[in-house]
């Protein structure tokens, strides 16, 4: 143990040493935060039960309603949003600064949003057919490809708006948000068409990727700004969840009426604001807490594979669930339907197991993020703005 301790440390020294003095710390650590919530949110909220035959999803918040909060806790996708319009709009300033054509710096980071999807797609395709061919029940693996796949639209809008990013980047998110309200107000006011919901989409993730980019160009170097929109995000928040009809919970809930994120709802998007102003408010804490060179290594590798850890956690805890279906009884936490107290602390007894599955896929597909091979140890590079940190000579510290 001493030894590993003493690994961790000069590995740490290092990656603090090889790091730009003029990096943001706090933008790094606010998007490991984000990939972290997401990833614990659905391994809280996801349940793969054999209650009726086979392998179905559910939710325990769709039988303990009082879990809502749990959602607010793990839904961080606005922060992820808010990160991704902040770095997005200083690397296409500092594209342009280079004389880099729109096509080269686009290029560059759509190539690393979309790598590390051929393999999640390729390999599923695989074990899909696998699995019909060997007689598994075709709803079985309808739930499980859904799982896998339902992640992959956030990639699809997030990649939209990073290729827009020249023309939205100086949106004001009021237009946005107006586009939100008008939307509901014509789907749950007027009796408007369910599918006129999904227009917000676009629009409800733009909102935090415009305020994103007004943060670049420093509209919240004052902390009032930001107060605002945590005060301004939680009461509208709490006010359309009392007297506007919403649903409590930030996230999906199996047999709701209403999703608040399937599309974004006004009540998401007021809550992402929220989220946005306190992620505002904490930068100054965490680039002190960044200043230690153990916090800091942790976020720079979590960022490393940001995408394979997002891409493969929904895998990893399936594995899991699949292995478990080996023993001879139906195990807690695991297979049993969530509709009881039992259950949670249960659930949370298997995170180190979905854990350690994801390391392990991780280790075999983090490659792909990194666009080939894995590097030989001992190596690390810091990218200063660019959206995950990379690989090369510890001693070579480039500024993308």
């Amino acid at each position: 143990m001493r030894e590993l301790r003493a690994r961790w440390s000069v590995l740490a020294e290092g990656i603090d040493a090889a790091t730009p003095a003029d990096r943001d710390r706090a933008v790094d650590a606010l998007r490991a935060f984000a990939i972290l919530g997401v990833v614990l949110g659905h391994w809280l909220v996801t349940a793969l039960t054999t209650a009726n035959g086979g392998l179905s999803n559910t939710s325990p918040l769709a039988y303990t309603s009082w879990l809502a909060p749990v959602s607010w806790v793990f839904q961080t996708l606005a922060v992820f949003f808010l990160v991704g319009g902040h770095v997005a709009a200083l690397g296409y300033a500092s594209a342009r600064q280079r004389g880099d054509s729109y096509r080269t710096w686009a290029g560059g980071r759509l190539g690393r949003l979309f790598r590390p999807v051929a393999a999640v797609l390729i390999l599923w395709t695989v074990v899909a057919g696998g699995m019909l061919i060997g007689g598994v029940e075709v709803t079985t693996v309808q739930t499980l490809v859904k799982l896998v796949l339902s992640p992959l639209w956030f990639l699809l809008v997030f990649a939209a708006l990073t290729a827009a990013t020249p023309l939205v980047a100086r949106l004001h998110p009021l237009w946005p948000l107006a586009v939100v309200a008008g939307v509901d107000v014509w789907r749950f006011g007027l009796g408007g068409p369910e599918w006129a919901g999904w227009v917000n989409v676009a629009a409800g993730w733009l909102v935090p990727y415009t305020l994103g980019a007004a943060w670049s160009r420093g509209a919240f170097a004052r902390r009032g700004p930001a107060l605002l929109l945590l005060t301004a995000g939680a009461v509208a928040t709490g006010a359309l969840i009392l007297w506007g009809g919403y649903p409590a919970s930030m996230v999906g809930v199996p047999g709701a009426a209403v999703s608040n994120l399937n599309p974004p709802t006004l009540a998401a998007v007021a809550f992402g604001l929220a989220q946005c102003g306190l992620a505002l408010l904490v930068r100054e804490p965490l680039a002190r807490a960044m200043r230690r060179p153990g916090a800091w290594a942790k976020v720079a590798l979590v960022n490393l594979s940001a995408m394979t850890v997002f891409l493969w956690h929904q895998t990893a805890m399936m594995a899991v669930t699949a292995l478990g279906l080996l023993a001879p009884a139906d195990l807690p936490g695991l297979h049993t339907v969530p509709d009881s107290l039992v259950w949670i602390p249960a659930r949370l007894l298997w995170l180190p197991a979905f854990a350690a599955a994801l390391t392990v896929c991780w280790a075999a597909f983090r490659a792909y993020e990194r666009g080939g091979r894995p590097k030989p140890q001992g190596t690390m590079r810091i990218a200063s703005g660019s959206p995950h940190l990379a690989t090369a000579p510890v001693k070579e510290i480039t500024h993308a």
